[in-house]
């Protein structure tokens, strides 16, 4: 949905590219995926793992958002919360607490991407809060996101850089953004 949105120089055409998505997704729970590589690799590994079509599907409406004239911010924060919640499925660890790290990727992720200028701080209680050492590969996109906001980006620091790199090393040690 990613490569929807930024390919899409028409938004009309995208939000229809983006149905489409939407629509192959939801059906995969209750027919065979089509001859899309990407569907089927959905169908072959999520599926099994109890990450239905209809939760994949739900990503949707955060990226169709980012097509619209003024982005809905709580859509695209939503869209954060609900990929959180899938991933910690997929690593069969308790979600707990992770909206607010949600939200925070999804919003750092928008502006990374250009959509809109990057507004906000990380909440200094989350912040200080130990993420469950499961959830940390996922929580770790939340730490960079977290550095983005303290570094006050735009223009944003490169993706590979030793800042980022201790970064990820601090939060898989501790837990902390």
């Amino acid at each position: 949905m990613a490569d929807v949105v930024a390919s899409t120089s028409q938004p009309a055409l995208g939000a229809i590219r983006l149905a489409w998505w939407r629509e192959a997704l939801e059906r995969l729970d209750t027919a065979p995926p089509p001859a899309e590589p990407r569907l089927t690799a959905a169908a072959g590994e999520l599926l099994p793992r109890g990450i239905s079509g209809r939760q994949l599907a739900a990503l949707e409406e955060g990226w169709a958002s980012l097509l619209e004239e003024a982005p809905d911010f709580m859509q695209v924060a939503r869209r954060g919360q609900r990929l959180f919640a899938i991933l910690a499925r997929l690593l069969e660890a308790p979600a707990g607490d992770l909206d607010a790290d949600g939200r925070l990727f999804a919003g750092v992720d928008a502006a990374r991407r250009g959509y809109w200028t990057l507004a906000g701080e990380k909440d200094a209680a989350t912040a200080a809060r130990a993420r469950p050492k499961a959830m940390r590969p996922v929580t770790a996109l939340a730490a960079l996101a977290a550095r983005d906001i303290d570094r006050g980006g735009p223009p944003f620091e490169a993706e590979a850089t030793p800042g980022r790199a201790l970064t990820l090393l601090f939060h898989r040690w501790t837990g902390r953004l």
